[in-house]
């Protein structure tokens, strides 16, 4: 079975094809700069590579080019879109309306549409790849996978804010937490790794990037994560402000700073950018503070010290911590990063072995020294597979049924 997997931005499209049950990826492409003249395409395939320069006009020209580059007769991946069994959709918000992956029908869709203020980035070009894809391929099984749906297992006293009981009933105002399909992929891929069962594992998942966030994984179920309402709370990030006391916002507004001027500081021009000054990019500013930029240095240890910070809390939560998994770009690839957030937590049971940090960058594995009470590891995500596989758990093994994550 071949089934496709869309990643629908404000500007980009990216796309997967999958074999499946393999799990070999046929395809992989993105469009970038979408509704601008110097947009970009490009296609991976095992026959080759296509890469073009072209005006992109919107969301329908960026289908027919998807449908062109698939089919191209030298470099393409299909001969037909009939070869095409189901299509799998990221969507970054469902609210608390979706805790699983979902068929996509008109109702649906107006479950994804009714959500759009919680989403206004994410939301709208989702459902526009939706939308596309279904005049696309047709009656096709299209699978609707929520990065918010992992963190609905969440007890109330972990999403709930201590905000007027309204807030919440009217308005929807609580934690639904992000990157879910991360944090799921890892969690049962380290389930495996450590040959337990995947709902008998506690785990505390740091997938860090740009955009970062943890989740406390208690017997398998996300019980608590860092990001919240929106992806601005929780950690520091590359230009997100994470925590913070939100009577900072009030005291910039009486200084002259409007809501837009607002959000774009706090989402922006904040975190590792605004505290270096310089870059959001760990690798710069690792360069930086070694050739002895201190503000580069101080952004490294606040991201650093606010993950600990996470960490010692979640394993307050947890009680029992089996392993902490690291993924994300910086996670997987970070060693640096690895060893200075989890320096000086001998007395909580978790020493890094320095080679072995080395030797999984970026490679799955475990990096904890031989005297370590608690397992360290990398895995690196696969959110296109995680969707792939649900979409082929719903179309295929568990027909008119939720698959069991």
């Amino acid at each position: 079975m071949k089934i496709l997997v869309f990643n629908c931005g404000s500007s980009s499209i990216k796309f997967k094809l999958f074999q499946m049950p393999e799990e070999m990826v046929l395809a992989e492409g993105a469009l970038e700069r979408v509704g601008n003249d110097d947009a970009s395409a490009t296609l991976k395939t095992p026959h080759g590579t296509i890469e073009t320069k072209q005006a992109i006009a919107d969301y329908p020209h960026g289908f027919a080019i998807i449908k062109n580059l698939l089919l191209d007769p030298n470099n393409g991946a299909l001969t037909s879109l009939s070869e095409v069994s189901a299509c799998g959709h990221r969507v970054v918000h469902g609210g608390d309306s979706f805790g699983g992956s979902m068929p996509i029908d008109d109702e649906l869709e107006q479950g994804i549409e009714a959500v759009f203020e919680l989403a206004p980035l994410h939301n709208p070009p989702n459902l526009t790849g939706i939308q596309q894809a279904r005049a696309m391929f047709g009656d096709i099984p299209q699978m609707a996978c929520f990065d918010t749906a992992f963190h609905q297992s969440i007890p109330e006293i972990a999403f709930r804010y201590a905000l007027p009981e309204e807030l919440y009933n009217d308005h929807k105002i609580r934690r639904y937490g992000f990157h879910g399909m991360s944090h799921q992929f890892v969690a049962r891929q380290a389930a495996r790794m450590l040959g337990k069962h995947k709902y008998s594992v506690n785990l505390i998942t740091c997938h860090l990037g740009n955009g970062s966030s943890i989740a406390a994984i208690k017997d398998g179920h996300s019980i608590d994560t860092s990001m919240g309402l929106t992806p601005l709370e929780g950690l520091v990030m590359g230009t997100r402000s994470g925590d913070l006391d939100p009577g900072i916002i009030f005291y910039l507004h009486r200084k002259g700073y409007d809501t837009n001027s607002l959000d774009t500081l706090l989402n922006k021009k904040s975190g590792l950018l605004g505290i270096s000054g310089s870059s959001n990019d760990v690798r710069d500013l690792e360069l930086k503070a070694d050739a002895g930029d201190d503000k580069a240095a101080l952004a490294l240890d606040i991201f650093a010290y606010r993950i600990k910070k996470y960490i010692g809390a979640y394993m307050a939560v947890l009680n029992r911590v089996d392993a902490i998994v690291f993924t994300g770009g910086i996670g997987e690839n970070g060693v640096a990063m690895r060893s200075r957030v989890l320096a000086d937590m001998d007395q909580q049971g978790i020493i890094i072995d320095d080679t072995r940090n080395v030797v999984h960058t970026g490679e799955p594995g475990e990096i904890q020294a031989a005297t370590s009470r608690i397992k360290v590891m990398v895995i690196p995500t696969n959110e296109e597979l995680a969707i792939a596989r649900d979409t082929y758990a719903m179309t295929e093994k568990q027909p008119n049924k939720l698959p069991t994550l």
